[in-house]
């Protein structure tokens, strides 16, 4: 079963979840603040971690660009807890590596289905890569076990999202996708992320594998092309 890391600076929230989940078999580990999750996962390595954006000593958003930088977690969820979603919070968070929001107060039935959804998604999505090992487009070598792309010699790594989204543009290249079929197709029906996410992606791969691949086709939406 998936083991889930808790990160929250409310103890009843954190009792509320560990219980509930316990219950639905995961395995739990909670932190009270973002320092000591850090610590928490390098050892846990949790398949998914629920991390509350205001804590006092580290926020979720710098707590999550920590957690990004460890290598054994490139591939672990990231869902952020939050009272309200404004767009300038949504495009740091997704800038700190999260995967997706849940809204406060947390309705734990509602909290479960998601969690559950989320992971079974990943799963199905996994053993599929796994069927394919590799995709190759031009200079492009994406190795579909361990999420890295070689490129022209480099080898390059990606978080979680930004390997999904690039696999997905290779794989369909020459095809324009609007933001909201790429929302749909990488992140879900169950999102509640904003189109301008799939901006902070783009420009994310961008920075890894240069300009010139990803085009941005005005007012229609994004296209890899080799061309």
């Amino acid at each position: 079963m998936s083991k889930i890391l808790l990160v929250d600076d409310d103890p009843d929230i954190l009792e509320l979840l560990e219980y509930n989940l316990k219950k639905e078999g995961y395995e739990t580990s909670s932190a009270k603040n973002g320092l000591v999750a850090i610590d928490l996962a390098k050892n846990f390595l949790p398949d998914l971690i629920l991390l509350d954006i205001m804590m006092p000593q580290l926020d979720g958003i710098e707590t999550a660009k920590r957690l990004r930088k460890i290598p054994e977690l490139k591939n672990t969820f990231i869902i952020f807890l939050t009272a309200r979603i404004e767009e300038y919070a949504e495009v740091a968070a997704f800038e700190a590596g999260a995967d997706d929001f849940i809204l406060k107060p947390v309705k734990v039935g509602a909290l479960i289905s998601r969690l559950k959804a989320v992971l079974r998604r990943d799963l199905i999505s996994q053993q599929d890569l796994e069927k394919k090992e590799t995709l190759t487009a031009g200079n492009f070598i994406i190795n579909l076990n361990n999420h890295t792309v070689l490129l022209e010699g480099e080898y390059l790594s990606f978080a979680k999202k930004e390997f999904e989204l690039l696999y997905f543009l290779v794989q369909n290249q020459e095809s324009v996708f609007s933001r909201e079929k790429i929302l749909h197709e990488i992140w879900g029906q169950e999102t509640i992320v904003l189109e301008r996410t799939v901006d902070v992606h783009i420009r994310k791969l961008r920075e890894k594998i240069g300009e010139k691949y990803i085009k941005t086709l005005k007012g229609v939406g994004y296209m890899f092309s080799l061309q």
